[in-house]
């Protein structure tokens, strides 16, 4: 049970930049708040608004959250309730200074801060200079060796800059990369007056902005047990209640759909991770120690997190140009799919100059079609090829030159979309740089406060995960059903790699999985993942285990080839899965 003392209220309005718009408004009228988050910055979001800078410098932030504010900033005026954002994105000054204009006009006058110092971009060369490498984190390579052609560069910031605005009475603010927790962490440090040393306070307050982060996700949103949903209408966001300890309670809105409970928080959990030390500017929070209940109807008690001190290093979100990409989808009806296919991409690559005149290229035979198809949709196959390469024009004359080959290719041949000329190719470059190196700014109004990063010793002893019994591999006779009958699953994106967690309800169910879904049963499982190397962690606290799929998604999201560059689909792709379960678990 969580500590009973004074609570702070956190509730998050966004997960990513074009989340509901109405949200802001809801969590602010269904129920007593005293913080309100949002998170607008996936990995990609940086080079989203980097183009909103070439038609106007004085963009480059999440301009949904500014007429968010317009339409919430009096009540939450009135209430007493702060806003914390990453809205700022590569601009936070020019949000700051529009929310401002925003505020005049409605007569009022709160206090606006932003946050700066994530924008390493105008310090790119003098850091290199001065040591830093800036290597890949999954390929080992220096930014400078790889020959790579940056146009966005932000390092993660922790909370700390945070708590200083509030400390000077802001109202309302707004940084650039702020880490998706720290907008949690902050305002809970500020109200308990945690010091940078709280390690198992702060970590408590990392796992509950993980949670609350990503907006309906953590209330049944992408849960796999559609089934214990009680309505998808209007699904509600999370709240953190916290408490000095830096245990917390994860809810939502009365009236609200959607559901909080032990399943749909620890789906959340696994979103995203790698290892069990999920680690943030601040601390690093272990998620083998976290202990999840069911406190009432959509209530979820937190407790026991144990943290460690930060790394030296932050992670830094790069984004490089590297060329350009078109791709085709085909549908391909009838007999002998399979020739036609081979005709029409031997075709198309000779009148291109063949396959090698791409960098890149990449072509998927999906046999969605049936045998005596019972409708013209299960008649047809999915042909989807896609090239890369630096010159923009010769993509572009890849759709050119099928377009010319329509009429004289095989029989039941279609596009699933108009041609285009294909599209800008941004390379993520994940990779870390001293935290040193990356001081925050704090401005409110004239005044401006810098925050040195603290320095901590590295030996502290790594907390013990969280002990349990898991019993025995349940034997006997076995059933050969989907392995989603029995388990939940949730993947995710992390660059160009992917995660995918698996858990069970039950110790005993752990267990079977624990001894069932080794590395090389999964590869056997998903044959298309056999090639890539694959991590696998085991999270018995939360019944769960872990998989990190190195580069399956390529470059990143915009560099990725797969149909679904994100991963959303990968868990649910491994429930699908017959297995021989034992019949005792299923019963």
């Amino acid at each position: 049970m969580p500590h009973q003392g004074e609570k702070l209220i956190i509730a998050n309005f966004s997960g990513f930049f074009g989340d509901r718009f109405s949200a802001a408004q809801q969590m602010i009228e269904g129920g007593p708040i005293d913080v309100l988050t949002g998170d607008f910055l996936a990995e990609l979001t940086m080079a989203i608004l980097l183009r909103q800078t070439f038609k106007d410098p004085n963009k480059g932030y999440a301009h949904t959250f500014l007429k968010q504010m317009e339409k919430v900033m009096g009540p939450c005026l009135d209430k007493g309730i702060r806003v914390v954002s990453n809205a700022g994105g590569l601009n936070p000054k020019a949000l700051a200074e529009e929310l401002g204009k925003a505020a005049e006009e409605l007569g009022l006058l709160p206090k606006i801060a932003y946050i700066e110092g994530d924008n390493l971009m105008p310090r790119l060369g003098e850091l290199q200079e001065e040591g830093e490498t800036f290597e890949h984190m999954d390929k080992g390579t220096s930014l400078k060796d790889a020959g790579a052609q940056p146009i966005t560069a932000n390092a993660y910031l922790g909370g700390w800059g945070i708590v200083k605005a509030l400390e000077q009475g802001a109202d309302i603010v707004v940084g650039g990369r702020l880490a998706d927790a720290a907008v949690v962490m902050g305002p809970a440090a500020f109200r308990f007056g945690w010091k940078p040393e709280d390690w198992d306070r702060l970590a408590g307050a990392a796992v509950a902005g993980h949670i609350i982060e990503c907006s309906g996700q953590a209330c049944g949103g992408n849960y796999s047990f559609v089934d214990e949903i009680p309505s998808y209408e209007n699904v509600g966001f999370p709240i953190a209640e916290l408490y000095e300890d830096g245990s917390s309670v994860i809810t939502k809105h009365p009236g609200t759909g959607g559901l909080v409970s032990v399943g749909t928080v620890t789906a959340q959990l696994l979103y995203e991770i790698r290892e069990p030390r999920y680690l943030t500017p601040d601390v690093g929070a272990r998620f083998d120690t976290i202990r999840i209940s069911e406190q009432g109807p959509d209530r979820v008690a937190i407790e026991g997190v144990k943290g460690e001190p930060p790394p030296e290093t932050t992670k830094v979100c790069i984004n490089n140009m590297a060329g350009h990409m078109n791709s085709m989808t085909l549908l391909l009806a009838g007999l002998d799919i399979e020739k036609k296919a081979a005709i029409v991409e031997e075709s198309l690559f000779n009148s291109l100059g063949g396959r090698d005149a791409f960098q890149v290229v990449d072509v998927q035979l999906i046999r969605s079609d049936k045998e005596n198809p019972a409708c013209n949709e299960e008649a047809y196959a999915y042909l989807r090829m896609s090239v890369m390469d630096p010159d923009a024009k010769k993509v572009a004359m890849f759709s050119t030159r099928f377009v010319e080959l329509a009429l004289c290719s095989v029989p039941g041949l279609a596009l699933t979309a108009p041609p285009d000329k294909g599209r800008p190719v941004i390379q993520h470059w994940p990779t870390l740089v001293s935290m040193d190196k990356v001081p925050q700014k704090v401005i409110l109004g004239d005044d401006s406060f810098s925050i040195e990063p603290a320095r901590f010793e590295q030996t502290q002893p790594a907390p013990e995960p969280m002990a349990g019994r898991i019993p025995a591999v349940p034997e006997g006779e076995k059933v050969a059903v989907p392995l989603g009958r029995i388990f939940a699953a949730r993947s995710g994106d992390k660059g160009g790699n992917a995660n995918l967690g698996i858990w069970g309800k039950t110790a005993e169910s752990f267990a079977f999985l624990q001894d069932f879904l080794t590395v090389e049963k999964l590869k056997g499982l998903l044959p298309d993942m056999a090639q890539y190397d694959i991590e696998r962690y085991e999270l018995p606290n939360l019944l769960a285990l872990n998989f990190y799929i190195k580069g399956v998604l390529g470059d990143g999201v915009s560099a990725s080839l797969r149909m679904d560059p994100q991963a959303k689909t990968l868990g649910e792709y491994l429930r699908t899965k017959i297995v021989d379960i034992p019949k005792t678990l299923i019963e």
